[in-house]
């Protein structure tokens, strides 16, 4: 039995490799329930190539660990993505990954898909690479769509070196597919490309749209593959609301008026559509879209109708990071301001009684920067913490775990609560007449 045992551990581990199966992950603690934590960090490593490179990056300020901040996350096979922008000098790597399995409290991210497409060690200026990722988001087919806003020290002092843009990788070789520049016409000054989703209905990817959250000037864009087309939908709803404007974390004040951020799209309905759920960081509210009106080109200027209100507003202290909806129709957001994973029942009405919360924790949770949902049939929910505006404020502690990365069974998460669907909270919801219903 032993025997036996080594061998299909060794088949695991060999399938999880190749990308076929992935290992069951390993936490580091399980002081979040129901999230357990897979990695946390105090200050962020890198694996580079050698000892030697990683002084020489050190000594000539390419690496200065105090100033990665890990920020977005996706999960795909049998790794976890991690995006670094480069706010701050000293980021080595943009895109990194770690492994799915766990095991090691706090492992040295690798650069994805390697060091040549990072700034440590090749050209600074060199646009053919990765410059500054802030989210990414995996496709059915197997690819990675990144966000690259091709600024670096955003932060301190500005410097666009390259054109936001649209890179994609194949997650199945690591090799690059395509990069598709933003054109000049949908960059604002001082824009903000911040958040990506990737929708799509067939097997293939061969409809396959993208939008993008332009934080800073408030904008969607819309980018369809099949003839590289962009469009860029605008609406007073992506805007900031001054009075959620005013954010107050365990003692740190800041201002950010900071637009449409959160992108989260339910699964396809009857009729063959879905809705995109989106919010302002800087708001209390959810609204939505038929994903219908944002796929067609012609509506840019004929639509402002189909953009609508969600229900009632979250309350105080309601603001919210990044969200995603699982294959039951069951949201996930992060409440920076509560320390919070929230959650709801898009079947249901969106009204303070419906709204849940997953977990709170003032040490693990402080701002859940990102989530994601990832595609397995028995689907996790995956959340990243990283103090984001004490970083922005300063320098975080070396003493303290600043950064995690968490997971909990999307299902197991919500059993029993108001975001339950098996819940008996009626089900009526007059926002989603248009037929929106969850594949069966």
């Amino acid at each position: 039995m032993a025997i036996y045992g080594s061998t299909a551990a060794g088949i695991t581990l060999w399938l999880a490799m190749m990308q076929v199966a992935r290992p069951q992950s390993v936490p580091a603690d399980t002081d979040t329930p129901p999230f357990s934590t897979l990695y946390k960090w105090k200050l962020v490593d890198y694996e580079f190539p050698s000892a030697r490179l990683r002084r020489h990056a050190i000594n000539t300020g390419k690496f200065v660990t105090q100033n990665v901040l890990p920020l977005g996350l996706e999960v795909w096979g049998s790794r976890v993505f991690v995006t670094v922008p480069s706010w701050r000098r000293g980021v080595p790597a943009t895109l990194a990954t770690v492994p799915r399995a766990g095991g090691l409290a706090s492992p040295p991210l690798r650069p994805y898909p390697d060091w040549s497409y990072h700034r440590a060690f090749s050209d600074g200026n060199n646009c053919s690479g990765l410059i500054s990722v802030f989210r990414v988001n995996a496709d059915p087919c197997g690819r990675l769509w990144v966000l690259d806003s091709g600024q670096i020290d955003s932060q301190d002092r500005p410097q666009q070196i390259c054109p936001p843009s649209i890179v994609v990788f194949d997650l199945h070789t690591d090799t690059l597919i395509a990069r598709y520049p933003i054109p000049d016409k949908y960059v604002l000054q001082d824009c903000l490309y911040a958040n990506i989703i990737v929708d799509t209905r067939k097997e293939d990817c061969s409809d396959l749209h993208v939008y993008v959250a332009d934080t800073w000037r408030f904008g969607l864009l819309v980018f369809r593959e099949s003839d590289e087309s962009f469009w860029r939908f605008t609406n007073p709803l992506f805007y900031p609301d001054p009075l959620a404007s005013n954010f107050t974390l365990h003692g740190t004040n800041f201002q950010w008026a900071d637009g449409i951020f959160g992108l989260a799209l339910t699964p396809l309905d009857k009729n063959d559509d879905r809705l995109l759920f989106f919010h302002s960081l800087a708001s209390y509210r959810e609204f939505y879209v038929p994903t219908s009106v944002l796929r067609d080109e012609s509506r840019v200027n004929d639509s402002a109708t189909q953009f609508n209100l969600v229900g009632e507003s979250r309350g105080l202290y309601g603001q919210s990071s990044a969200s995603a909806i699982d294959n039951r129709g069951v949201m996930f957001y992060g409440l920076v301001s509560r320390d919070s994973i929230g959650c709801w029942d898009s079947k249901k009405p969106y009204l303070k009684k419906t709204l849940g919360v997953v977990a709170m924790d003032s040490d693990t949770l402080v701002f859940p920067n990102d989530i994601k949902i990832d595609q397995e049939g028995d689907q996790s929910v995956w959340v990243i913490s990283n103090r984001l505006p004490m970083f922005q404020a300063g320098t975080l502690s070396p003493n303290e775990f600043n950064y995690r990365i968490m997971y909990a069974s999307a299902e197991e998460a919500v059993r029993g609560t108001v975001c339950d669907p098996d819940s008996p909270v009626p089900r009526s919801n007059p926002i989603l007449q248009r037929g929106w219903m969850p594949l069966t």
